[in-house]
């Protein structure tokens, strides 16, 4: 699991103001600021609002297998997330949420403020721009047979620590929402996602896609 307490502050031209980067809230101009301006990146296509993949691997590891196990929301699932104290409501409307997606009772998903997601898309081949909001902003290339690779650092390192994520399925017992304890958050940026009773949880990083591209390359 990625361990660290600080918050992220990016600081811009203006001087003294900076932006503070909350949960997966991100603006078109930091977007913009964070983009290396370099060729390979400049044939991407800039994506306005960002988005945001799920992503399971070594920390350590810059490449690796399985990223057909990864996932990719095109939309911020934060304001279109349920509070875990709105869940029985939730369920009495057979699980679908006031921004239309279904809640699938046998693989949920959490972030790090206690509100119930909606389920990422398998996230396609093809090359992206991806960030923390830190130091490192790069290229990953994801092939068709679930093969990725970062052209400069680490996973750790496209990695935002305050964005916490984790899918909760069945682990021998109920698994619900309900069983969540909403006293485990807020999480602490970069630490790992609360257990809940009877699931199951795998925890994933969240990665900023600043930019993408559908050109398939085989690794």
């Amino acid at each position: 699991m990625l361990q660290s307490t600080h918050v992220v502050l990016i600081a811009f031209a203006s001087g003294a103001t900076a932006l503070r980067l909350s949960r997966r809230g991100l603006t078109g101009i930091a977007a913009a600021a964070l983009v290396a301006p370099n060729a390979a990146q400049a044939e991407m296509k800039k994506l306005r609002p960002i988005q945001f993949i799920a992503a399971l691997g070594d920390k350590d590891a810059s490449s690796g297998k399985g990223a057909q196990e990864w996932g990719l929301w095109r939309l911020d699932p934060g304001p279109r997330g349920v509070q875990l104290g709105a869940y029985e409501n939730l369920a009495a409307k057979g699980g679908k949420a006031p921004a239309g997606w279904q809640f699938n009772d046998k693989a949920w998903w959490l972030e790090e403020h206690g509100l119930i997601m909606e389920e990422p898309a398998p996230l396609p081949p093809g090359r992206y721009v991806v960030t923390g909001a830190r130091k490192v902003t790069t290229e990953l290339t994801v092939a068709k047979n679930g093969a990725w690779q970062l052209k400069e650092g680490k996973l750790f390192d496209v990695t935002h620590l305050p964005c916490r994520s984790a899918l909760y399925t069945p682990g021998g017992g109920a698994c619900t929402p309900a069983s969540a304890n909403r006293k485990d958050f807020p999480v602490t940026p970069g630490a790992a996602m609360p257990d809940v009773t009877g699931c199951a949880r795998q925890d994933y990083a969240v990665l900023f896609v600043l930019g993408a591209d559908d050109k398939v390359v085989e690794l």
